[in-house]
């Protein structure tokens, strides 16, 4: 974590209006705060529906491997003669069966129970249907919320919480794990970018945080009636003493969690930890994001073990984790991981797999209705798209029925611009 210098001089009230520049912009404290301070959004009452969890997985992910198509056999195994997961055997290696046709990669075992429990949906031959290879492209467009659209300015989930009929006062109210918010939280409603709940007082550091907290507290010494702008500083530096109050009060570091359940040491299982925690604490948390990057396999991918296997079992046990730690709290969660675009149907001759198109999505909670669901057309060459799985089912459609009937904001025309989505039988309303 980076050192934060703090000045603890009393700033002139001309010095600190200075920091802020034009007064009329929304979240000015952020010209003031350091970079991993809390940006808040001000409302006033809790929301009626689901807590919504986004997983990115970065880099395109191999849809083909994660949930096996094996009943299609040649079209498939001829087509992955290094890479192909073995079909469903006795051999722990093979494939894991879901209904006869299709599988989870071995790596996935932790989240065939939740499967059998009928809290896990799989959406395959699913995505954004913009045609770009580019993952810079292909990223902003999903987070977006606008495939193709590159004058979009927000993110869908900023969308979804400026449109939300509800109002929330808590300054947890939109989360991104990490040191930069993503794409789809930035906009209009201000989110709080959080690496490390243990970490947010300076890393342990006493004499920094009574340092910053000085530098916080003399925004109160301003004369009386110096005007609105000395009032909106003393606002956000209240605020973020409460934020700074409320982390400590967490004591992330002595949280053990529910129901056995154990975390991946990695960043990502710590960080599903970290949204575990903040669930239960019951701050008035909405959304939070998180991701998974690595996926863009196009050397040496692996088949059951390898390289891919690897962030697989790290993903299947972070959510193993997160839904047993949460067992009590998953009826009122829903989960969506997603990744943006996946790979060519025929390996290449890295013993990886290229950029394609359809991949598969998956949704988790207790309002969730478990199966694979899919519009296949199959994997005979006559079927693709230019080598690729074809995008049968947009990914704004798994999005909008978990917004709609989960997390209850029917405003999809805002959230999803130009676009109607389609609600599909993956959910239960709420």
């Amino acid at each position: 974590m980076k050192t934060v210098n703090v000045n603890l001089r009393t700033p002139s009230r001309r010095q600190a209006l200075g920091m802020f520049g034009a007064l009329s912009v929304v979240g000015l404290s952020k010209a003031l705060f350091p970079s991993w301070m809390p940006r808040l959004a001000f409302r006033r009452s809790g929301a009626p529906g689901d807590v919504l969890v986004a997983i990115f997985l970065r880099g395109g992910m191999d849809g083909l491997n994660v949930v096996v198509p094996y009943a299609e056999g040649a079209a498939y195994y001829d087509a992955r003669p290094t890479l192909a997961i073995p079909e469903p055997s006795r051999d722990p290696l093979s494939a894991i069966d879901l209904n006869g046709f299709f599988g989870l990669h071995p790596a996935l075992r932790p989240l065939k129970p939740i499967y059998e429990a009928g809290n896990l949906a799989i959406v395959h031959a699913c995505g954004s249907p913009d045609p770009t290879r580019s993952h810079f492209d292909a990223m902003e467009f999903m987070e977006r919320g606008t495939p193709g659209a590159k004058s979009t300015r927000n993110g869908w989930i900023s969308r979804h919480l400026e449109s939300a009929a509800w109002q929330n006062d808590s300054p947890f109210r939109a989360v991104g794990i990490g040191t930069m918010l993503p794409t789809s939280l930035q906009g209009g409603v201000s989110a709080l970018a959080l690496k490390s709940i243990a970490e947010f007082h300076l890393g342990g550091r006493e004499d920094q945080l009574e340092a910053m907290r000085s530098a916080l507290a003399s925004l109160y010494t301003y004369e009386a009636g110096s005007g609105a702008a000395s009032e909106q500083l003393a606002a956000h530096a209240k605020d973020t003493f409460a934020v700074m109050d409320m982390l400590a009060s967490l004591n992330a570091e002595r949280y053990v969690p529910a129901h056995g359940a154990q975390y991946p040491d990695s960043e990502f299982g710590k960080g599903l930890q970290q949204i575990a925690l903040l669930i239960k604490a019951g701050l008035g948390l909405e959304v939070a994001c998180i991701d998974l990057g690595g996926w863009d396999t196009h050397e040496e991918q692996g088949g059951a073990e390898g390289h891919q296997a690897e962030l697989l079992a790290e993903l299947a046990e972070g959510l193993g984790a997160f839904y047993a730690d949460l067992r009590d709290h998953m009826a009122n969660v829903s989960v969506v991981a997603m990744s943006e675009f996946g790979r060519r149907v025929a390996e290449n001759g890295s013993k990886g797999t290229d950029h394609g198109h359809g991949n598969a999505m998956f949704v988790l909670g207790g309002g969730v209705i478990g199966g694979v669901y899919a519009d296949w057309r199959g994997l005979q060459p006559e079927a693709l798209d230019d080598g690729d799985l074809p995008i049968t089912t947009d990914y704004r459609d798994v999005l909008a029925s978990v917004l709609a009937l989960r997390v209850l904001n029917p405003a999809l025309e805002h959230v999803f611009p130009a676009y109607a989505p389609k609600l599909l039988p993956i959910v239960r309303p709420r």
